[in-house]
């Protein structure tokens, strides 16, 4: 072993004459990493001016040196409290001056001595010392000692590599205790604090029990190591074997003549095995597949479906890509740019993002959009993962009815392939894409499975890090994957699978906000369309308007972009046959391009007559007003109720009727009334299918109406449901109904009071075009709906 440099450039520099130092005195030479040990000959470097003096000086007048460790190497001019008070005297048998003039010692300790006090005023360390003899002793214990240290620094020595005869021999030759201690220290890979520890260590007994325990350590490491490096080897010499057989069996056959073309694709296969980066299970099932593979005939029946296989497995985007790191200011620009409104969608997803950001490796939650079509859904899915930077793919899952187009089919079969999500994230190259799992309420149950149950799997963060397709039978990590799903109802939505996904609701879009989406998206979109420029047509926003009013009645745009659509093709048509070069649509252009308008404004259907009231009604595509028409004829006390109502809007009509019999006397109806007439309820548009409780309201004030003869205000419509005790209860989609009359015209709203948390979700433009009235009881309705009456109340007939 060499001795540490102990070398570094001082601020002293080097006296212009010898000092004068008693003969009881040391020169003392300070060493950074360095410890000597009696009866050892080390080189040491010096270089520090003060250090170049004294070995200069004691050179000069032949006489020992002190060789001290310093407590800290990075000391440059260490002073007494800087030094160990132990050190080893020490011979100078060579000084050697470099040609980069570097200074180098060669020294042989003699004996262990401790500083007993420093010199002052030398211009380099002196001190005079008191010199430690060996201890002498000898005892059957030392003598067993002995025997142990010197096996063990034996079979220390043997461990190292290349280690010199001379070492070995000096190991062996070795008759004193101390000496071999000594001797085993200095040899040893231990820190210089150890060493030192070991030179103050006077007692013979401790310090070659010191040296022991250091000695077996070392050989335990040198023996793992050496047992490391022969596995190593082994393990080298076993795929440089296998590498040298498979070139000449390579070789063997192109001299026959055959198997060139396998051998190449076998080669091919390993090589794209190696650079997919697989984990080590799907690797090893990989690399079991190949095997198969290259000791199958090609004409086999099976190769085909191995080698599918295999080329799923590699094409399969194992390895995590490098992610960018997210700019919400980016993302809330995006956003902005593809969707106009819808303020509390993007503040969510902007908190999504902010999220991901700060924590990329935790569970985030899988987003549901849920809304009616044409509101963006699959577009917001696009932009986040613009935002993100990441691939975008979208898997449909409407009419899946098998668990396999999820789970994926196994190898046994024909044609078997992976599942849509494993499809969908070879598609997308990476397994940090952003997924859309759209239409997840659509997907259906068949004799082959539950699909949905299958899905329980995909959308659970704590299970989908190991997700195993049927195909692939190996484990993939899809908790790098960003779901997202979309949804038009959550009725289709198993229990179990809404519990994993957190609800955004989409609403559908007021007349104002279709207007806004018209001028900044549908419009530029269909110009480009139609190979339509700017310049070409100029679309008047009042036309826009009757467009959005009169011939498209959705919750989202799609049907008005076909429209939009529609009107510039005609102007196509003008500019492509050289008629014109600039055409402007005006409101009185929209029917003789779209024809009649398709809906007519329902007040128009309202006639003031006892009996009917105006309810608001929320559907799939969008708010609606609906019509709740109450007659009586004579009879016996029957109801009649039609318009293809559901269960539950039959029982509204049941519960408000008994309502009215309850409270006949107070409303001042006769109770005779209900034994001597039937009561028949219709609600108009008969193909469309009608349910829900919220227009219980509306059947209490329509046939309160019909039986005290007093008609219901027509700037008026109303929803909430009722209980028997004359309770107004919450009900839901309440912007959608608002928007809707407001789009009607009217000019009242009769809301549940309850439903005062879905105010500020109205838009500003439907708040300010009408007056709120909030509903505690039936009573209130009544109050605020019925206008007076103009005749006495009906009496039985």
């Amino acid at each position: 072993m060499a001795a540490s440099d102990i070398s570094t450039a001082g601020s002293a520099s080097s006296p212009d004459r010898a000092t004068s130092i008693p003969s009881d005195a040391l020169i003392l030479v300070p060493a950074r990493n360095t410890v000597l040990f009696p009866n050892v000959i080390i080189p040491i470097t010096i270089g520090r001016p003060k250090s170049i003096a004294a070995a200069q000086q004691a050179v000069r007048e032949q006489r020992q040196i002190g060789i001290l460790l310093q407590r800290d190497p990075e000391v440059n001019d260490p002073g007494p409290d800087d030094l160990y008070r132990i050190g080893t005297v020490a011979n100078i048998v060579r000084y050697i001056t470099g040609a980069d003039e570097t200074h180098h010692l060669v020294c042989q300790g003699v004996q262990r001595m401790r500083v007993l006090d420093y010199l002052p005023g030398t211009p380099f360390p002196a001190a005079r010392v008191l010199q430690i003899p060996e201890p002498t002793t000898t005892s059957p214990e030392i003598e067993a000692r002995f025997l142990n240290l010197q096996r063990q620094a034996l079979e220390a020595a043997q461990l190292l590599p290349q280690v010199p005869q001379e070492l070995i021999a000096a190991l062996q030759g070795t008759t004193s205790p101390a000496t071999l201690a000594d001797l085993a220290t200095s040899y040893m890979d231990i820190k210089p604090q150890e060493k030192q520890d070991i030179l103050e260590t006077i007692d013979l007994a401790a310090r070659m029990d010191k040296v022991s325990r250091h000695l077996a350590e070392r050989i335990e490491v040198l023996r793992l190591s050496q047992e490391i490096g022969q596995k190593t080897k082994a393990a080298f010499d076993e795929r440089q074997r296998e590498a040298i057989l498979r070139e000449q069996m390579a070789t063997i056959q192109r001299q026959l003549g055959e198997g060139d073309g396998k051998a190449a694709e076998v080669a091919e296969l390993t090589k794209a095995i190696v650079e997919a980066k697989m984990p080590p299970e799907a690797e090893g099932q990989a690399q079991k597949e190949l095997r198969r593979y290259e000791r199958m005939p090609e004409a086999a029946a099976e190769s085909g479906m191995v080698r599918s296989y295999l080329d799923w497995l590699i094409d399969l985007p194992w390895a995590l890509p490098a992610e960018k790191p997210i700019d919400i200011a980016e993302a809330r620009k995006i956003l902005d740019e593809d969707h106009y409104g819808l303020e509390k969608i993007k503040s969510r997803i902007i908190e999504y993002l902010a999220v991901r950001k700060l924590a990329p490796g935790g569970k985030a939650p899988i987003l549901c959009f849920l809304g009616p079509p044409g509101v963006g859904k699959t577009s917001l899915g696009q932009s986040i993962a613009r935002a993100m930077a990441r691939p975008f793919v979208r898997v449909s899952l409407g009419g899946v009815h098998d668990e396999a187009e999820i789970r994926g089919h196994r190898r046994t079969y024909i044609g078997a392939l992976p599942g849509n999500i494993i499809q969908a994230i070879k598609k997308a190259g990476a397994r940090n894409c952003v997924m859309m799992l759209d239409e997840i309420d659509k997907m259906g149950r068949g004799i082959q499975g539950d699909p949905s149950a299958a899905m329980l799997e995909v959308l659970d963060p704590e299970q989908n890090g190991t997700f195993r397709d049927n195909y692939l039978g190996v484990p993939f990590d899809l908790s790098h994957v960003v779901f997202i799903a979309t949804a038009n109802m959550l009725d289709g939505v198993p229990g179990p699978l809404l519990d994993r996904m957190e609800l955004i609701s989409l609403a559908g879009y007021t007349e104002e906000e279709k207007l806004e989406i018209a001028k900044r998206y549908l419009v530029r979109r269909q110009l480009e369309a139609n190979g339509l420029k700017a310049e070409q047509v100029e679309l008047d926003p009042e036309a826009l308007r009757l467009v959005i009013k009169s011939y498209t009645r959705e919750a989202g745009v799609r049907n008005l972009e076909r429209e939009i659509g529609k009107v510039l093709r005609n102007v196509a048509v003008q500019i492509a046959e050289g008629s014109t070069s600039h055409v402007t649509i005006a409101p009185k252009d929209i029917v003789p391009l779209l024809g009649q308008p398709r809906f007519e404004n329902e007040i128009a259907m309202r006639t003031s007559i006892p009996g009917v009231a105006t309810g608001l009604a929320w559907t799939p595509v969008g708010g609606d007003i609906l019509f709740i028409e109450a007659s009586r004829t004579p009879g016996r006390g029957g109801l009649m109720i039609t318009g293809q109502l559901g269960d539950v809007m039959r029982e509204s009509v049941q519960a408000a009727l008994t309502l009215v019999k309850n409270r006949a006397t107070q409303l001042g109806i006769d109770p005779a009334v209900f034994e001597k007439n039937d009561i028949h309820v219709h609600v108009p548009a008969g193909a469309t299918p009608k349910d829900g409780p919220s227009a219980g309201v509306a059947m209490f004030t329509a046939l309160t109406s019909l039986l005290t003869d007093r008609t219901v205000r027509s700037d008026t419509a109303m929803t909430g449901e009722i209980s028997l005790r004359g309770l107004v209860l919450p009900v839901g989609g309440i912007k959608e109904k608002v928007v809707a009359a407001a789009a009607a015209g009217l000019t009242r709203v009769m809301l549940p009071a309850r439903n005062r948390r879905d105010y500020d979700d109205i838009p500003a433009s439907a708040r300010e075009k009408l007056e709120f009235i909030w509903l505690e009881r039936v009573d209130d309705a009544i109050a605020a709906a019925l206008e007076a009456a103009k005749t006495t109340p009906a009496a039985a007939e």
